[in-house]
């Protein structure tokens, strides 16, 4: 009787691939019996992007049940008796860091630090009006979006739009840091905000840091309850 291991040189299968992290990801891919598992994850990684280190495959057949884990590298993939179906090469990304942003840690720094730091778009639009006052005129109304703040109140529970951000209207008016026009500050229940109440060192409300945003009024909705 031939052994598992004397597979005919022409013998193939196709797999479904998926990545157990990455759901969006899906191929039909076919492999060479004689491929050792380690080819296998060389040639899934020009595909999926794990690294042939941090990968581990295993077999399932058409009802999802596992059949087995393919965790030696030099055997061949015909040793595990493959049939066309379902192969997913977890890895070390565990989480849906690949795919979910909010997972990656961002960067932050505070509006003191930022006036520090030299080159940046702010110093250039500080010089730029130093040299000519008059380009950097605003053409706002210091009555634009003063409308929409009629039926704005502090107090008031709200939703911010883009994003669907909920919490509380902690103040609403002009803003002599920001662009002339009418303006809401808003206290975020989760810290989805870029600052605690100050903006380019004015205080306009109080809130925890990164709680807290400036927004026009068109992007809020009030909300009776939520």
């Amino acid at each position: 009787m031939a052994s598992r291991l004397q597979i005919q040189e022409d013998e193939s299968v196709s797999l479904l691939v998926t990545h157990s992290n990455i759901k969006s990801f899906s191929a039909d891919v076919r492999f060479s019996l004689q491929m050792t598992v380690e080819s296998v994850k060389e040639k899934l990684w020009r595909k999926c992007g794990t690294s042939v280190n941090s990968m581990c495959l295993e077999l399932y057949d058409d009802t999802g049940a596992k059949i087995s884990v393919l965790d030696d590298n030099l055997r061949q993939l015909g040793f595990y008796s493959p049939q066309d179906g379902d192969l997913d090469p977890s890895s070390v990304t565990s989480g849906g860091w690949l795919e979910d942003t909010s997972l990656v840690e961002k960067y932050s720094i505070s509006e003191e630090a930022y006036d520090k730091l030299g080159g940046t778009y702010r110093k250039f639009k500080e010089k730029l009006a130093s040299q000519n006052p008059s380009i950097l005129e605003s053409k706002i109304s210091d009555h634009y979006m003063e409308d929409p703040c009629a039926n704005i109140k502090v107090g008031d529970r709200c939703e911010v739009q883009p994003g669907e951000k909920r919490g509380v209207i902690k103040f609403v008016g002009r803003a002599e840091s920001l662009a002339p026009g009418f303006w809401v500050g808003v206290q975020y229940d989760e810290p989805l905000g870029k600052h605690d109440g100050m903006v380019k060192g004015m205080r306009y409300f109080d809130c925890p840091p990164l709680h807290g945003a400036m927004v026009r009024p068109d992007k809020v909705k009030v909300c009776i309850e939520l």
